[in-house]
């Protein structure tokens, strides 16, 4: 009896590594969620698209990371009525074509405050509409913005922000009243705790029947750099300079200082940021380029940040 007491304990250990294993095999196999893509077109095309309320960008519009599953769509574009519908969405690539239908002429006139005009015993409600207009369309970390608009046919407006970060899926900002004069206004500024990079502020009237939005690119919070492809050159030579923008600035400018007439510094012009966040300009040395020692600037556009490089350049 003893000797069976023995073995049973001596087993337990054995029997517990046995079961942790086949729980931990579990835990690292568990499989990955699928995602599928969905494409949407419309004609005509350039309509807003709303994927469970949350804006996804215009069509032709491809938007990536969706849950298989049932989702809500709507399209919507100035002019026409909204198309929504209820889709099912299966892993893989899934498109959606809609037709928008334009929205019937209102002959009625809209009264004054918008309220509805009775024909006989049909009631027209009043026809709206939004613009959207912004102060700035490049903005620093840290800075205001000023949003303003119209609005026809209704009190208030809705604001909603998509841009990176906290604003990925959009954020509603405020619901500013519309005044006497048909007019709103709205200050964004979130200080320095925001992302750089492109965002979108939509105006919606309240039942959502019509919209505008602008698109603004936010600047800072990042580092430029500049590296040259050779410290020494001579004169009628060419010097590549490249380097990195990670402020969210879609361009660099350069500037040249040195003797003679580099002096006072000479603008060598801006040069775009490339999607990987690089830059590069080749700059062709002039024959009577005066020998010495130069600096190049570089700035980010507009100026948060700058880098600076030298080289020589001397007799061939």
């Amino acid at each position: 009896m003893s000797g069976n007491i023995r073995y049973t304990i001596g087993a337990l250990p054995v029997i517990f590594f046995l079961v942790f294993s086949v729980l931990i095999a579990g835990c690292l196999s568990s499989p990955v969620s699928p995602t599928a893509t969905l494409q949407v077109t419309s004609s005509p095309s350039g309509a807003e698209v709303y994927v469970d309320n949350q804006y996804r960008g215009t069509t032709p519009c491809t938007v990536g990371d969706t849950v298989p599953g049932t989702h809500s769509l709507e399209l919507r574009s100035a002019g026409y009525t909204s198309w929504s519908s209820t889709i099912t969405v299966s892993t893989g690539s899934n498109q959606v074509y809609a037709a928008l239908t334009p929205n019937p002429s209102v002959t009625s006139t809209v009264q004054p405050g918008g309220s509805s005009v009775i024909t006989g015993t049909t009631t027209i409600a009043p026809q709206t509409a939004v613009t959207i207009h912004e102060s700035k369309e490049t903005m620093i970390i840290g800075d205001s913005n000023l949003f303003y608009g119209t609005a026809v046919g209704c009190d208030t407006v809705s604001l909603t922000l998509f841009g990176p970060g906290y604003y990925t899926y959009g954020v509603l900002q405020d619901q500013p009243k519309v005044n006497s004069l048909g007019s709103w206004s709205y200050t964004w500024n979130k200080g320095t705790s925001i992302l750089a990079g492109e965002y979108t502020m939509i105006v919606e009237d309240p039942r959502k029947t019509t919209s505008d939005r602008v698109v603004f690119t936010v600047v800072g919070g990042g580092l430029v750099s500049i590296v040259p492809s050779t410290y020494s050159a001579t004169a009628g030579n060419a010097i590549t300079f490249s380097g990195q923008c990670t402020t969210g600035a879609k361009n660099v400018l350069l500037t040249l200082y040195g003797p003679g007439q580099f002096t006072g510094g000479v603008d060598l012009g801006s040069h775009s940021v490339l999607a990987d966040k690089t830059w590069n300009f080749k700059y062709s040395l002039d024959s009577t380029l005066p020998t010495g020692t130069y600096t190049m600037y570089v700035y980010d556009i507009p100026k948060t940040t700058s880098a600076t490089t030298q080289f020589t350049v001397g007799f061939a």
